[in-house]
């Protein structure tokens, strides 16, 4: 009886994944905006991507009328690299750090700093691992324009260059998009499915400066999807668009940067205990169970019905994702393995902040008691 219903539980989380792989809108079929828009990055440490980044904003067109650059108290030569692109490009200005502080994270006061000093009527917040494909931005703001949205985010395309990339970065997706019905959270303004990604969120500009901007969540790590969410609760409208046709990351590019990377807010983003130990529940038995017990079942000569289904609808799931993203599909066939590295994951994000050593992240240290 347990099995049947776990198994009901994962054919009704595939229907989900088939709902958001057929429609959840993209950015590609938009014309462009002739509106002015403020390139914003926020920057440390960032010497390795900023100069591809900055590269890839500078060829959006006149539309694209400045390109500012934070540096948030780099140690590398982030600053440099800002300073070398901009004699190649006036619309490129360093800002230089301000004092961080108390009671605010990095990220967050970085963007206010930009967002101060901008004089567009659009602020595109990107961060510098984020690739813009050509022309990008004017179809960015039509599409916030024609959809009446003041802030519009767009998820990246993954760019996987390494094997580890290809095996765990796909999570991030399936994570997401198990759980969220991307066509409900377009449609209806419902604080609880506001969703962005960092990466690439662009804001009209009054109506940041209005809301209070990322001032709206200052002490947050994990504040894409908050920040959406408290622009629905003021009656503004965010979406979240599948934005692979227009900007690229490349996040990570080692298991330990993966690792780091996600082990820094996996916990935080929580905001009850109880529901991080469900999101962990749900994950292993939904997506992990269900291949154990297949493998035990077929080892001992009687195959469990439930089991080997439900393990077939999560590898569907994850090759429509592959489908839908571009992922290559040998990834798909290591879903149990990726499930254990993020199970991992979650607990050792858990386990740091509780103990009261907190989480790092570019040489500054959250959680901590």
């Amino acid at each position: 009886m347990m099995g049947d219903a776990i198994a009901a539980i994962v054919f009704g989380i595939l229907l989900l994944v088939v709902w958001n792989a057929a429609s959840w809108p993209r950015v590609r079929r938009f014309p462009a905006s002739e509106a002015g828009i403020s390139v914003l990055i926020p920057a440390r440490n960032e010497e390795r991507n900023l100069s591809e980044c900055l590269a890839s904003a500078a060829q959006q067109g006149v539309s694209v009328q400045e390109i500012l650059v934070y540096d948030d108290h780099s140690t590398d030569r982030t600053a440099q690299v800002v300073v070398e692109a901009a004699k190649q490009d006036p619309r490129i200005r360093l800002l230089r750090p301000e004092p961080l502080p108390e009671g605010w994270k990095g990220k967050p006061f970085a963007c206010v700093q930009l967002a101060k000093s901008a004089s567009c009527e659009w602020l595109l917040f990107l961060d510098a691992d984020a690739r813009l494909e050509p022309y990008a931005v004017p179809q960015m703001v039509f599409a916030a324009e024609r959809t009446g949205a003041s802030l519009v985010s767009f998820w990246p395309g993954l760019v996987l260059e390494t094997a580890v990339e290809q095996w765990l970065m796909p999570m991030l997706n399936f994570v997401v998009f198990t759980l969220y019905p991307a066509p409900i959270g377009f449609r209806y303004m419902w604080p609880s499915l506001g969703l962005a990604h960092g990466a690439c969120m662009l804001f009209r500009a009054d109506t940041y400066h209005r809301l209070g901007g990322h001032g709206l969540v200052a002490q947050e790590l994990f504040e894409d999807t908050v920040l959406a969410r408290k622009w629905r609760e003021q009656g503004e409208r965010s979406l979240c668009f599948d934005g692979q046709d227009v900007v690229r990351v490349r996040m990570y590019t080692s298991l330990a940067e993966i690792w780091s990377g996600f082990w820094k807010n996996f916990y935080p983003a929580f905001r009850t205990e109880t529901g991080f130990w469900l999101f962990l529940l749900f994950h292993a038995v939904a997506f992990l169970l269900p291949f154990a017990w297949a493998a035990g079942s077929v080892a001992s000569g009687r195959p469990c019905a439930w089991a080997i289904a439900a393990s077939a609808a999560v590898l569907a799931m994850r090759l429509i994702q592959c489908g839908r993203f571009r992922y290559p599909v040998w990834s798909a066939l290591l879903h149990p393995t990726a499930e254990i590295v993020l199970l991992a994951l979650g607990v050792s994000s858990w386990a740091s902040v509780r103990s009261g050593r907190g989480v790092e992240w570019k040489g500054r240290r959250y959680g901590v008691s």
